[in-house]
This record gives C-alpha cells, sequence and structure tokens, in this order.
C-alpha cells in the first residue's frame, strides 16, 4: 500500500516522455519492452478513467533544429551531425500502444527537458493542472530532466518506477532509489488506481 497522497485528477497529468519506437530500440534486452508499453497503456486508461489529463512529449528534430545545436553539447551534438531523429520519421512518432487521444496534450521536444524547450508548463497551467505523474524513457535523461525542471517550478511529483526505463540499468537503479525520492512520490502502475481519488 502506498504512503503517497491521494491525486485529484482534475488537477493531475500524465506525463508519457519519449515512448518512441528509435528511443525504446536502444533499451536493453532484459528490459521486456512489450510489458513496459502495457504497463503505460494501463496508466493511461486509469489517468484517463477518472478525468485527468494525457501529456505526451517526444523529441523530435527540423533541419532548423539541427543547425542551432552548438559543437559543445555533448549529448545533442551527435546527433545534429548524423541528422538523427527527425520529427516526421515514424521511429520518432508515439508508439502506436500508446496514440495520443483528441484533447491529449502533445508536445515536440529538442533537449531532454519536457519543458525546456516546449510551453508543456503553460499548457499544463491552463488546466488548472498541479501535479505530475511521469513515466518516459530515458530515466538518467527526460525523465531526471523533467523532474528536476518540474519540482523547481512547484509541481507535486510522482514517478512511475515501472514507467520508467533506462538503457543502463545500474544508472536506474540509482536514480529511483536515491535521487528521485527526494523530489517525488515514488509509486508503481499498479498502485495508481487507488490513488486516483474522484474528483
Amino acid at each position: 500500500m502506498s504512503t503517497a497522497p491521494a491525486l485529484d485528477p482534475a488537477h493531475t497529468a500524465l506525463l508519457v516522455m519519449d515512448y518512441q519506437p528509435a528511443i525504446l530500440a536502444a533499451l536493453p534486452e532484459a528490459v521486456d519492452r512489450e510489458a513496459l508499453l502495457g504497463r503505460v497503456e494501463g496508466a493511461i486508461a486509469d489517468v484517463r478513467a477518472k478525468g485527468g489529463a494525457i501529456a505526451y512529449v517526444r523529441v523530435g528534430f527540423t533541419e532548423a533544429d539541427w543547425h542551432a545545436i552548438p559543437d559543445v553539447n555533448k549529448s545533442f551534438a551527435p546527433l545534429a551531425r548524423h541528422r538523427v531523429m527527425h520529427h516526421e520519421d515514424p521511429a520518432t512518432a508515439i508508439h502506436e500502444r500508446l496514440t495520443p487521444e483528441d484533447g491529449d496534450i502533445l508536445v515536440r521536444k529538442i533537449r531532454y527537458g519536457g519543458m525546456s524547450t516546449t510551453d508543456l508548463d503553460q499548457q499544463l497551467r491552463d488546466r488548472g493542472i498541479t501535479t505530475l505523474v511521469v513515466s518516459g524513457i530515458t530515466t538518467s535523461g527526460a525523465v531526471l530532466s523533467t523532474i528536476i525542471d518540474a519540482a523547481d517550478r512547484d509541481y507535486r511529483l510522482y514517478v512511475l518506477s515501472d514507467g520508467i526505463a533506462d538503457p543502463d540499468t545500474e544508472v536506474h537503479r540509482v536514480l529511483l532509489q536515491r535521487v528521485l525520492p527526494s523530489r517525488a512520490h515514488i509509486v508503481n502502475t499498479a498502485e495508481l488506481p487507488a490513488l486516483l481519488r474522484a474528483g
């Protein structure tokens, strides 16, 4: 039984970050991708059923985005040089099992964090969202960056421990056990329905 506070769906959004074929493909074989997708698919259904918001974040670049990435950016300069993750490439689309619906928030980013290069924060605030439930790939990239940023913006935060993954299983473990709990409640997808109290 979770000790995390209950969620008010009217003020809660589930973030589904970087669930894109190209990024899923980078996970190690030890990660059961189908099971991971299934858990996030279930979390989306649970939040929808209670009237919460779903916000999708995907990474994808235009030609102009690639040109604007400086060589000093250790993470993103190689993507620009090799013209990887074009925003119209099917491999950068949201995975078909998690397809957005009308009324969902959908943003395209060009860095790790879900808010730093998008209008996600404004869209959430426009809807009265004060609480975020975070799922995403990777733990050391999109998840960590977004949690740190969102915590600084005073959102109440929950991380779905079985809705995040990373290519490096040890980095994932350390972040989940030692770093993220200082900023977010750590829960799993099975606990989510009980936490979503009626709005």
